[in-house]
């Protein structure tokens, strides 16, 4: 006789999931409170942060085309050719992603990457680390552009050179996990053989100087129009997720308003007070939601950033490990698995995660070290 096995229908899990999650935040809160505050704290994320991230990235955009076209980005690729081999262990041409990536967006890397020609200067071991590489320098410019309009000046390029830092452990580690599983990859090339473009390259317009200088301030600020609306699904959905497991009652309680919450994340936060401030030199148990947003989303991350330096939570040392960590992992939970799926080793996801996943922490304590020597000169 067959045993008979009871399956749970499809959905139930989701819906336990949900109900538990809102069950909880609706106990506290109260159900009308709850909803008012999801559609205020997404409408007022969507008005004063995300149209402000988007201004930001159209004009970093703009500055990024206007770069390409007039050769700034072969000056910064040639200057920073000779620290790819001892620093990433990457040949030269690699810089050419640090700084595209930089300039725009983590995907970039593959763009650049399923170029053949490009792809013919690696080994396969050092080709696949390149999702690593370029998600390290990811959004790079419009986090540090962000930062510097919170009024801090130095700390962001404190947490830069953290981001760098956290870059080269990233990407190294990735290169031993895929030797390790891979041995074979330290000797075979990422492509057979570079394969020449066989269309003849068309002649260079002759364009005036302000028509080139228009096309690219207008070319750029429309990529950066695209990156500012692909950021608001994160922005909206995360940050106003996070902000309710962040934030507390208003002084006179729940009123539904923007920007209350549970405290759920600080009082986790308090549980292991001591490690925070330790490794980042965390002062106040909220500024553990930064991190977790930008395991997603970087542009999420960012939306926090004003309403925590208005409370005073955020300090220059908290700015400085902020740009590090934003920066470093850049949302890589929601880019690594189709970045690797395009390169096609989608099999290596779990070890390009975990050896991000050190890179950041490591970006993150530096950074944090390094604002301690700089706050005692």
């Amino acid at each position: 006789m067959k045993k008979i096995r009871f399956r749970l229908p499809e959905g139930i899990p989701c819906l336990l999931i949900i109900g538990l999650i809102f069950g909880y935040i609706g106990s506290i809160m109260g159900l009308p409170n709850m909803l008012n505050t999801i559609m205020k704290t997404a409408h007022d994320l969507l008005l004063n942060t995300v149209f402000y991230l988007m201004g930001i990235c159209v004009i970093t955009g703009a500055l990024g085309r206007l770069f390409i076209e007039f050769g700034v980005v072969k000056l910064i690729e040639r200057l920073l050719r000779p620290l790819m081999k001892p620093l990433f262990n990457l040949p030269g041409v690699a810089s050419l992603g640090a700084v595209v990536t930089f300039l725009s967006d983590n995907p970039a890397i593959i763009s650049l990457a399923q170029d053949k020609r490009f792809a013919a200067y690696f080994k396969k071991y050092q080709y696949i680390s390149l999702t690593n590489f370029g998600t390290a320098f990811g959004m790079g410019l419009l986090v540090i552009v962000f930062m510097v309009g919170q009024g801090f000046f130095v700390e962001p390029f404190i947490g830069f050179f953290g981001a760098f830092c956290g870059c080269i452990v990233s990407t190294r580690l990735m290169q031993r996990f895929v030797l390790k599983a891979y041995p074979h990859y330290a000797a075979e090339q990422a492509i057979e053989e570079a394969v020449e473009d066989e269309k003849a390259e068309e002649s260079e317009k002759h364009e005036s100087l302000f028509i080139r200088i228009l096309n690219s301030l207008l070319d750029g600020g429309r990529s950066g129009v695209d990156v500012g609306i692909a950021i608001i699904p994160g922005v909206l959905i995360i940050s106003t997720f996070v902000m309710i497991l962040t934030f507390g009652p208003a002084e006179s309680g729940y009123t539904g308003g923007a920007y209350e919450g549970v405290e759920l994340l600080p009082w986790l936060a308090n549980q292991c007070s001591w490690l925070f401030e330790w490794l980042f030199g965390f002062t106040d148990p909220h500024l553990v939601a930064f991190p977790i947003t930008a395991l997603g989303a970087v542009g999420a991350a960012l939306s926090v950033v004003p309403n925590f330096v208005a409370e005073g939570w955020m300090d220059g040392n908290a700015i400085a490990v902020c740009t590090a960590i934003g920066m470093c992992w850049s949302g890589y939970l929601s880019t690594h698995t189709a970045m690797l799926d395009s390169l096609g080793y989608r099999q290596l996801t779990t070890k390009a995660i975990l050896a991000h996943t050190i890179g950041g922490l490591v970006a993150a304590i530096i950074a944090h070290w390094v604002y301690v020597l700089y706050a005692l000169i």
